[in-house]
Parts: C-alpha cells; sequence; structure tokens
C-alpha cells in the first residue's frame, strides 16, 4: 500500500477514528458509518488543495455530494388565510428553531400575530428573512419566503428561480381558491416540483378528498393521498402512511412525540383501496414501477417511495399530505415528505446567460467543482446595513475572496459570510453550490449575478424594460421627507423597473414603473414599512412625439442692447429617422467651410437636443429626430454659444409645426388567462379599448388571449378583469412599442394639453 509522505501524513484521521470508536461503542454500525463519513468530509475539507485532489482520488465521490444531497430549498405558498402562518410557525417548532408555540390570536394572549401583520414581517422572524435555515433529520432545509403578490414579473420570476421545491397548502373547507391557481399556475411555468399539503382537517365541513378532486380538475395535477385521516373535523386523531403502512398519532402539548401503530382494524379496507390508488397514480407516470403493478408483484414501500420521488422530481406527480398545523398534527410527516420526495440542488437544472455571446443560455452542473456563479434574490435593510441574500448555483464563495458584479463591472471583496439562522447569525468561512448565504457591506442590487471573473454569465436577463408610467408622489407632511427618500431609494435598489426623477417644472417627484399596480405596490408599502403618508397625483402615460417628413428652418437670432449684442443664425433642415435605427436622435453638421466656427457647433446641437426634450404638441419628448445643420452665419464680436443655442432652440419651434408631428403612444402586448366561459366577454373589453387582438389559443379550461393596448386604455384594468371573469383571470403585460395614436385622440390630447397650459 502506497504511504503518504511523512511531513503530510494526516494524523488528525488517526485520532478521529480512535475517538469516534471509543465514543461509538453503543452505536449501530450503520450509524457509526454516517458519523464517521461525516466527519471525514469535515476534516477532508480543511487539508489544502493539493491533498484534497489526492483524497478525492481515494473516495470515489466528491466531498460535496453527501452535504449537497442533504440539502433542500422550498418556498411555502397558499392562499390566503389555507393556514401557511400557523403551518412555518410549526415547522420552526419542531426543527428547533422556536422554542415555544404562540397560537395565532391564542388565549395566552400573546398571539403569535402573525396574520394582523404584513406577510413580510410575519412575527418578525418567521420568513422575514428571505431564507430561514432549519435542521430536520440531519438535512438541512432553508425556507424561502415566495413573494406573496403576483403582479411583478422580475420580483416572482427572482423568488421562483431559488426555489428548488416548493409545498402548496391548501385549505380542507375552502378548497383550491383563485390564488392557489395563480400561484401554482407561476410553479408550473418555472417548473418548481411541488408537494401539496391539505390543512385544517379539524375545521367544520373538512372534506381532502373533495379538495383532492379539486386539485385535479382544477389544477390539473396529476396526484394522489399519501396519508389517509383518522377521522375528521372534531374526531381528527392522526394520520396512516399509505407508504410505510403505519398508523401515526400526535402526543405531547405541542404534538412533537410522534407514536407509529399499527393500522386500526376497521380502516383497513380504506387503507387498501387509498393504496392501491395511490401506485396506480404514480404508475402512470413511472415505466419502473408500472412494470412490476402490472405483474401483481406485491410492492415494497422502499419501491413505491423511490418510483414517488422520480415522479415528483419529473413534475409528472403532486404527492398530497394531511394534517391540521393548528392541531399540531401532521407537520412531521410533511417534513419528512419534503426530504423524501422534494430534489436536492444538483437534481434540478439551472441555466445562465453567456453575456459574452449574446445572451445565450448555457446549462450549470450545479456543482462546487465549476466557477462561482450566485445571484443576489433579495437586499434587506439590517442595523449593520445592506444585507445580501445570495443563492449559488456554481462553485464556492469564501470570506475574503474577490468576486465580480457581472451587472456593474465592478469588483468586490466578501467581507462577512453569514448564515442566517433564526434571528441571530452564524458566521461561516465558505458556502458551496446549493447553499443560501448573506454577505454583508455588498453595495448591489436584487438580481445581480456574482462570478469569481472567469465567466460572464448572467442568471436573469440585463435587458431591464423602459418604464410606461409614471406618478407624481409627495410626502404630505414635511417632516417625513428623510424617510420618503430612503424608500425611494431601496425599492429602486430592489427593483430595477422601477425608476425615481423630478419633474423640472413643478419640482414634484415622480416614480416611474410596469403599470398602474406596480406604483400602488410601492406606494402601499412607503406608508407601511417607512410609515409615510404620501398623496398620489393622477397617473401619467409617458407619450412620445416624432415627426413624419422633412422640414427646413433658417432662423436668424439677433439681438443688440448696449454692449455685446447676440448673433446667430442657422439653416438645416429636420427629418425622421429610418424605422430600426438603434438612437432616438441624431445630428449631422453638413457645413463646409466656417460660416459657424467649429467651437459653436456643440452649442448648436446642444440647443436642438434640449428643444426635442419638449415637443410642442403636449409637451413630452420629440423620438426618431435627425437635424441636418447645412448653413448659418457668425458674427466676429455678438456671436456666442448663448446665441447659438437660443439660435437652434428658435429654429426647432419654427420648423416643427411644418414636419407633421404625431403622437405616440406606449403599445401593451397583454397576454389573459381567463376561464373559456369569459372569452367573449373579455375580447369584447378588449376591443372597446381600442386593443387588436393578435392571437387566441386554448389551454384546458383556459383561454389565452394575446392582444396589443394601448396603455392609456388600460388604466384599472385589474379590478375590471377581476370582475369580469369572478377573480379567475388574470394578466401580464409587458412593453411592446410606441406606436402613432388615431388622429381624435390626438386633437383630444392636444386640447387637453392646450387647456392646461392656458389655466396656468
Amino acid at each position: 500500500m502506497a504511504r503518504f509522505p511523512r511531513p503530510q501524513t494526516p494524523r488528525i484521521l488517526y485520532t478521529l477514528f480512535s475517538t469516534k470508536t471509543t465514543a461509538s461503542q453503543s452505536q449501530s454500525p450503520s450509524q457509526m458509518t454516517t458519523l464517521l463519513s461525516n466527519d471525514f468530509h469535515l476534516q477532508l475539507r480543511q487539508f489544502s488543495s493539493g491533498n484534497l485532489a489526492r483524497a478525492s482520488k481515494v473516495g470515489e465521490e466528491p466531498w460535496w455530494k453527501d452535504s449537497m444531497n442533504r440539502l433542500r430549498n422550498i418556498g411555502i405558498s397558499a392562499h390566503i388565510d389555507s393556514g401557511k402562518t400557523t403551518l412555518t410557525e410549526r415547522i420552526l417548532y419542531y426543527t428547533g428553531r422556536i422554542h415555544e408555540i404562540h397560537e395565532v390570536r391564542g388565549r395566552d394572549g400573546v398571539g403569535a400575530k402573525m396574520d394582523s401583520m404584513d406577510l413580510e414581517r410575519e412575527k418578525g422572524i418567521t420568513i422575514q428573512s428571505a431564507a430561514t435555515y432549519c435542521t430536520w433529520n440531519d438535512y438541512q432545509i432553508n425556507i424561502i419566503d415566495t413573494p406573496g403578490h403576483v403582479d411583478f414579473t422580475i420580483e416572482v420570476e427572482r423568488a421562483l428561480r431559488v426555489l428548488d421545491g416548493a409545498i402548496l397548502v391548501l385549505c380542507s373547507v375552502g378548497g383550491v381558491q383563485s390564488q392557489s391557481i395563480t400561484v401554482d399556475r407561476q410553479m408550473r411555468r418555472y417548473e418548481v416540483p411541488r408537494l401539496a399539503f391539505i390543512n385544517k382537517l379539524d375545521r367544520m365541513g373538512a372534506d381532502p378528498w373533495k379538495v383532492l378532486n379539486q386539485a385535479r380538475s382544477k389544477l390539473r395535477h396529476h396526484s394522489a393521498a399519501m396519508q389517509v385521516p383518522i377521522g375528521l373535523e372534531e374526531d381528527f386523531k392522526g394520520l396512516i402512511d399509505l407508504v410505510q403502512q403505519k398508523a401515526y398519532y400526535f402526543h405531547g402539548s405541542s404534538g412533537e412525540k410522534v407514536v407509529a401503530e399499527e393500522i386500526p382494524a376497521n380502516m383497513e379496507a380504506l387503507v387498501a383501496e387509498k393504496r392501491r390508488e395511490l401506485i396506480e397514480a404514480v404508475s402512470e407516470v413511472d415505466d419502473k414501477l408500472a412494470e412490476a403493478f402490472l405483474n401483481d408483484e406485491p410492492i415494497s414501500s422502499t419501491e413505491l417511495g423511490d418510483a414517488i420521488r422520480r415522479a415528483t422530481i419529473a413534475r409528472k406527480f403532486v404527492p398530497v399530505f394531511m394534517g391540521s398545523a393548528f392541531k399540531n398534527k401532521g407537520v412531521q410527516p410533511l417534513l419528512d415528505g419534503v426530504l423524501s420526495y422534494l430534489p436536492c440542488p444538483p437534481e434540478v437544472g439551472n441555466f445562465a446567460l453567456d453575456q459574452t455571446k449574446n445572451e445565450e443560455k448555457v446549462t450549470l452542473s450545479g456543482t462546487p467543482d465549476g466557477p462561482l456563479v450566485a445571484l443576489a434574490f433579495k437586499l434587506e435593510e439590517g442595523r449593520f446595513g445592506q444585507l445580501t441574500y445570495l443563492r449559488i448555483y456554481e462553485g464556492v464563495i469564501r470570506k475574503g475572496d474577490f468576486i465580480h458584479n457581472i451587472n456593474t463591472g465592478k469588483k468586490i471583496k466578501v467581507p462577512r459570510l453569514v448564515r442566517m439562522h433564526s434571528n441571530e447569525m452564524e458566521d461561516i468561512q465558505e458556502a458551496h453550490a446549493g447553499q443560501i448565504v448573506a454577505v454583508f457591506g455588498v453595495d448591489c442590487a436584487s438580481g445581480d449575478t456574482f462570478t469569481d471573473g472567469s465567466v460572464k454569465y448572467t442568471m436573469t436577463s440585463m435587458n431591464v424594460p423602459e418604464p410606461v408610467m409614471s406618478l407624481a408622489v409627495q410626502p404630505v407632511s414635511k417632516d417625513s421627507g428623510g424617510q420618503f427618500s430612503k424608500a425611494l431609494n431601496r425599492f429602486q435598489r430592489e427593483d430595477p423597473t422601477f425608476r425615481v426623477g423630478l419633474d423640472p417644472e413643478s419640482g414634484q417627484t415622480i416614480i416611474s414603473g410596469m403599470g398602474e399596480l406596480h406604483l400602488d405596490i410601492y406606494v402601499e408599502r412607503i406608508r407601511r414599512e417607512y410609515k409615510v403618508d404620501a398623496t398620489v397625483g393622477k397617473p401619467r402615460v409617458n407619450f412620445r412625439e416624432t415627426v413624419t417628413q422633412r422640414a427646413e428652418f433658417d432662423y436668424l437670432h439677433k439681438k443688440q442692447t448696449g454692449g455685446q449684442g447676440q448673433y446667430g443664425r442657422v439653416c438645416g433642415y429636420i427629418e425622421p429617422l429610418p424605422p430600426g435605427s438603434s438612437t432616438k436622435f441624431e445630428f449631422d453638421n453638413m457645413i463646409v467651410g466656417q460660416v459657424i466656427p467649429s467651437n459653436f457647433v456643440p452649442a448648436i446641437e446642444k440647443g436642438f437636443k434640449e428643444a426635442a426634450n419638449s415637443g410642442s404638441l403636449i409637451g413630452h419628448p420629440v423620438e426618431n429626430l435627425r437635424v441636418v445643420l447645412t448653413d448659418g452665419a457668425s458674427h466676429a464680436v455678438d456671436s456666442s454659444e448663448l446665441a447659438f443655442k437660443l439660435a437652434s432652440i428658435y429654429a426647432f419651434r419654427q420648423c416643427y409645426a411644418t414636419a407633421k408631428p404625431v403622437i405616440l403612444e406606449p403599445v401593451m402586448l397583454v397576454e389573459l388567462k381567463v376561464p373559456t366561459e369569459f372569452q367573449g366577454t373579455v375580447a369584447g373589453d378588449i376591443n372597446k379599448r381600442k386593443g387588436v387582438i393578435v392571437g387566441n389559443d386554448q389551454d384546458g379550461d383556459d383561454s389565452i388571449i394575446t392582444a396589443n393596448v394601448p396603455l392609456n386604455n388600460m388604466f384599472g384594468y385589474s379590478t375590471a378583469l377581476r370582475s369580469m371573469t369572478q377573480g379567475k383571470g388574470e394578466f401580464t403585460m409587458e412593453y411592446k412599442e410606441h406606436s402613432p395614436v388615431s388622429q381624435d385622440v390626438q386633437m383630444q390630447l392636444v386640447n387637453a394639453y392646450k387647456g392646461t397650459k392656458a389655466a396656468e
């Protein structure tokens, strides 16, 4: 046997084996092996990289394999009032994260208060931090906050990108409700494997089988029950596990003692029927189990468990668990289900966009061996400054390393790396792919991607859409200005589609975003989180103006006062830019010779740019404009930069009307998903809003309508759509282009603008 060279002999392994053997005499061989293998990995990580390479040859599997298989990143999402809060509270209690349970509005008067406060701040610790870390049976579980509002593409996309699996909570009385459908639809869109949990079995009218059938019909889940409840409503005592074929009862003051017993004799027939139903459902989507099922072979609990895991990870099957979080029943088996059936990070495919190859998709290996790729998915204002949550997709991050922010191009050092554990932080030295960590003192926006500099990958597209709607906001009281600006700065960093600016004329703060609801929610958050009441102006659509034909200008600006006068003459023409041009304003100097000294030309360009900032139709910026300067005249004494700048501003105003200007309005690409029975009503409403329907597809019971609708006609649409479809319809809206408005709309807009001008 080849020996290690003397100076590098890993003595730690020897001491490790000797101490472990004495300590573990009483333990079973399998437990001892786990202990040794865990510690062996731990020691290996402390070796130098040379020994690491050697060690990984000695043990066949790479060092990270074990710790990555014991990791789960999950989200819990639900319709409002399905008991998500109570369920999360119980999970944290059983995993040792909190040490006592306070009921939501309990008799002890303390109350979990989790329902009465904002979702983001449920009880201060629950999921207020973006990722709460807890351990269950030696597995690490990160519970990631899934946003409650489903209307922002960017934020929701980011949260769902970080999840590897999810628990969908359904109420056994309310069943599948409208928001359950929305949340499930999004999980399907982002390909998140999920478990369902039917909660509140202790309530009057609880019927888990009705809810299971609703999930099959409304959510199109291919699902089956994993458990059968022992009694319902007030008689709900425990659960029977159909895979292990054991009855579980929950004893102790908080249900912490799980007792396994034999199945009650009076329920054996029902259990056999439901187990057969489960095997049938899984064998439809898993070939290996189907073979055993068709050959009428007895199916062991291990075979069934493995088949359910394969089908769940492939998103072909949704296992359904049951329980009552409020009565402390069924939460521990659900946690076991998360470990048994939801994927670990290497089993989920993630892709990045290569910025050097025009955002080409690259599949990431998801292992710590590759180059570092990490996504900042949430920012939090902590006591010590900005706390940035990172999900590491590939590679290893160490304290003191230099990392590159691909979105800004900056290189930064990692000053402090922490893992969020309950509400205290645990400092760590390094973290590898699949883990979720927080870093301090890194200035970035959410959605930024960090790498070690060897690759230029981003996890989300860098193409941020332009904002399409603006609102004027100002704080009610003058004293709260500081908090108000702090809030706006934070939201700008968190959401790249949210912009803040100042209106030069009125001096008001203007916020711009992707739509009415987007801005409404931010105004609401300023009120809730920063306690600042703000008055909101009328929403303003960002119109543009443009010219449609060539127009000549020849303008002489001459002013004689005592002393030096002003003199400048500019001649030339303006014309529309060809369609598809990359710039929105172009200035060409075609003057031959020195009729205008070259040092005045930049002032002329500046004048035209300034004039194009507000067109004379409705005062909005003029786009797609080419200004060509062909001639002019100057005076040896009286010409100055100011004179030429003023000359070009007046020249633009003079010729603008003859260039037949038109108003452009933002047209949105609207995608609606509505149940088929409401299709006619919704389509009629879009036509009324001057929309053009460009596509109509069928997806199960839903119609998917695609239309181009002017943004100006989309105000209040979310409310209108809800009332037209009984709350079942949803729509997404993204900016498509600016296109000319019709003649009658143009007349209305111009007259309205003139009216406001006259009033001033």
